[in-house]
């Protein structure tokens, strides 16, 4: 099983509080597809395992047009000359394609354009169903603009829908927060990622925490708020099944369950990453930079002059130790309802692991059942400073 992740970095305008590689350079919109395509066709075999989900982020994916997605899914399946070459189509062994969107670019012509494509699952940055806190984050959005995307991806025949909150705004309440957990459970969504709204260095929301001009809910209203929204999504029939996500029997994010359980995947794009089982690497985080660095490629393959990977213009490459490997594998496996497999790491690591990880256990933020330690309730909202007291430095 793997992935591929195809990140579209075009936004109209930044929030302020994503910290995210995006771009307004909405001119260079189709030379970046073609980027996109001629990167997948020299790198196809970067991965050797059947491609089980797609993943298309961003930045805002809906910016680009029905066409431009067209593009992207025919490079996908391996079309060379009118025909296509099964053991290159990665879109026929998908069985999970999501395209992330913004709620005002679901239009009734985009609804009915996905209808011809092969996503099956949509994403999109809800955020709020409060105008006012739209407006806070720069989102462009209004909040009845997502139960009306809702409806037309019914209509267009989607039928695994996740919508992202953000909670513990500014001098938001528990009631506000309430409000906007309730409105997210009326649309009947299959998925819902809520996370702790942050306030990130370089962003404008950090500008204005840095300036007094703002200031962050304090911890154990964050707190109240993280766990009221487990118990009401567990009461309406959701499994929370990661720290920050939650779904329908069923419904989970299978690519994003592969990169907590370590699944080889392609990333495609400017900033986009990419794990093959060893090593990880890493595109240029510039648009630019990214469609010049391919086309330096496609015309030195041209030429005859082009090596290896280690001498492509527009990624970097890391070879993992045995430390970082393990440091990862805590990392990503604690996020999960499961937790961490203790059988999956060598015994000098289950050691040092076991070892830290006892005073955890001790004081009830970790708990040990056979082979895997999981985070508690408790340790889920302190999650950070566990998991990182278990990696080697």
């Amino acid at each position: 099983m793997a992935g591929i992740y195809i990140h579209v970095p075009f936004c109209k305008s930044r929030c302020i509080y994503c910290d995210f590689y995006s771009t307004t350079a909405l001119a260079l919109r189709q030379r970046y597809v073609d980027a996109l395509c001629r990167e997948y066709a020299l790198r196809r075999t970067y991965i050797n395992e059947r491609v089980r989900t797609i993943y298309i982020g961003g930045g805002t994916p809906s910016m680009l047009s029905a066409d431009q997605l067209r593009q992207v899914f025919t490079a996908l399946a391996g079309e060379q000359g009118g025909e296509v070459m099964p053991e290159r189509n990665a879109v026929v062994q998908a069985d999970e394609v999501t395209l992330e969107c913004n709620p005002d670019d679901v239009m009734p012509a985009f609804a009915r354009a996905l209808a011809s494509l092969p996503v099956n699952r949509v994403s999109m940055g809800a955020q709020t169903f409060s105008d006012s806190r739209l407006q806070f984050l720069r989102r462009r959005h209004r909040a009845s603009q997502v139960k009306e995307a809702v409806g037309l991806l019914r209509q267009a025949g989607i039928g695994n829908i996740s919508i992202d909150l953000i909670y513990g705004f500014p001098g938001e309440s528990i009631a506000e927060w309430y409000a906007d957990i309730d409105a997210a459970l009326d649309l009947g969504v299959e998925h819902l990622s809520a996370y702790a709204l942050q306030y990130e260095e370089g962003t404008p929301l950090y500008r204005l925490l840095q300036q007094g001009a703002v200031s962050e809910v304090d911890e154990e209203l964050s707190r109240r708020m993280y766990y009221d929204l487990i118990d009401r999504l567990a009461a309406a029939g959701f499994e929370h099944y990661e720290i920050s996500n939650f779904a329908r029997p069923g419904f989970r994010s299978r690519h994003n369950s592969g990169y907590w359980n370590h699944t080889p995947y392609l990333g495609l794009g400017a900033a986009a990453h990419s794990f093959d089982g060893h090593c990880r690497q890493w595109n240029v985080a510039d648009v630019q930079a990214y469609i010049e660095g391919v086309e330096q490629w496609i015309k030195r393959v041209e030429m005859g002059t082009y090596g290896s990977e280690q001498e492509t213009p527009f990624f970097e490459r890391e070879e993992m130790d045995a430390d970082t490997f393990y440091n990862e594998q805590v990392m990503t496996a604690l996020r999960t309802r499961e937790g961490l497999a203790l059988s999956f790491l060598q015994p000098p690591y289950r050691d040092y692991c076991l070892r830290l990880a006892e005073r955890y256990v001790e004081n009830g933020l970790l708990k040990r059942t056979d082979d895997h330690i999981a985070l508690t309730r408790e340790g889920l909202f302190v999650s950070d400073m566990v998991i990182s007291d278990l990696m080697k430095v």
